[in-house]
């Protein structure tokens, strides 16, 4: 019974929907991917159970029927979100190329869903069902991989926290018309690259300007390469395998 008493309450701990009231016209998941197109078009700010109810065509009250609060609904999009990772290969096979794998869908996901990254600083480590799901998967990829089960947690940390950092600097989030420009505090890497080298050439940064002169001129920008080259060199560090 303690148990059950300082067990956390989440949205999926209750039923869909209370026993009382009419029937019910709507479910969870048509509301979260309502939200969910929301949040994609007009960005998280705008999801608010006032503007999902106007474009539900009903009144707010009808919905906490449904979600408690606009926290609970959160919780739901971002395990919507979850759930659009697929998860049916198998494993057992290589276990970093399985997991660099994963580590691509969940950054493309947050690539479709700029919001999330953001939603999740915000509401902390509340796990859905789908998210469960992936946590399990990534560790059944992992299950052949050397390292301690608190390693191999860290890790798939680690590739989150990756996914997320490459998708908030994906070149489509930057506007076209600066990219052309020139500017290096958009995502162009041309255009970083030589006001880095400008700034080695002017003498006051040696140790900057002789990396830069040993590295000579950095290859063509490929982001999925580098996101899977650094994947490949950290997740069997932090395993105890070294660099692969």
């Amino acid at each position: 019974m303690a148990d059950r008493e300082t067990r956390p309450t989440t949205v999926w701990s209750r039923p869909e929907r209370g026993a009382r009231g009419p029937a019910p016209e709507r479910s969870r998941a048509q509301i979260t991917a309502t939200a969910l197109t929301l949040a994609d078009t007009e960005g998280l700010a705008a999801v608010s159970m006032r503007a999902l109810a106007q474009r539900l065509g009903t009144g707010p009250a009808s919905l906490y029927r449904y979600v408690g609060s606009r926290d609970e609904l959160l919780d739901l999009m971002a395990d919507a979100v979850a759930g659009e990772l697929d998860l049916s290969g198998p494993t057992g096979g290589d276990w970093l190329d399985e997991l660099v794998g994963l580590a691509l869908q969940s950054r493309d996901a947050h690539v479709r869903h700029p919001w999330l990254a953001d939603l999740n600083d915000r509401r902390g480590e509340v796990l859905g069902p789908h998210a469960i799901d992936y946590l399990d998967h990534a560790l059944g990829i992992l299950a052949p991989a050397p390292g301690t089960a608190g390693e191999k947690l860290e890790a798939i940390g680690l590739l989150g926290g990756l996914a997320v950092l490459f998708a908030r600097r994906e070149p489509a989030a930057t506007s076209t018309a600066a990219r052309s420009a020139g500017d290096p505090s958009t995502g162009d890497p041309a255009a970083r690259a030589a006001h880095l080298a400008a700034v080695a050439a002017e003498g006051r940064h040696p140790h900057l300007l002789a990396a830069l002169t040993a590295a000579g001129a950095p290859p063509p920008a490929d982001r999925d390469a580098l996101f899977v080259r650094l994947l490949r060199r950290l997740l069997p560090a932090m395993l105890g395998q070294g660099e692969s």
